[in-house]
């Protein structure tokens, strides 16, 4: 994978970003396990969605994206629509888990 300063051609920028998403994914679908993890955990539906963990998660995507020299503000829409994706998996599965 040619690094992003040394592309010279769209072609090597869309190679780049094609190899990253790959990575990208693997680790959401790992992080989608842990998901499943807490629905099968949490003894309470209503523990699923927490306002204040969902702070600390962005807040340290913004501290990341920082430190990696990144613009965090993109990357916290991000985890904000990640996590918001996350929650609702979570209920469908603690949903699913209690009706079985």
């Amino acid at each position: 994978m040619t690094a992003p300063e040394d592309c010279r051609t769209m072609a090597e920028v869309r190679a780049g970003v094609d190899a990253l998403d790959e990575r990208i994914v693997a680790l959401l679908a790992g992080r989608f396990r842990y998901m499943d993890a807490a629905a099968r955990i949490k003894p309470d539906r209503s523990q699923v969605r927490d306002e204040a963990r969902k702070a600390a998660v962005i807040a340290h995507a913004r501290a990341v994206a920082a430190r990696e020299g990144a613009d965090p503000e993109p990357i916290a829409h991000a985890y904000e629509a990640l996590v918001e994706a996350s929650i609702g998996y979570e209920l469908t599965r603690w949903d699913t888990r209690r009706s079985a």
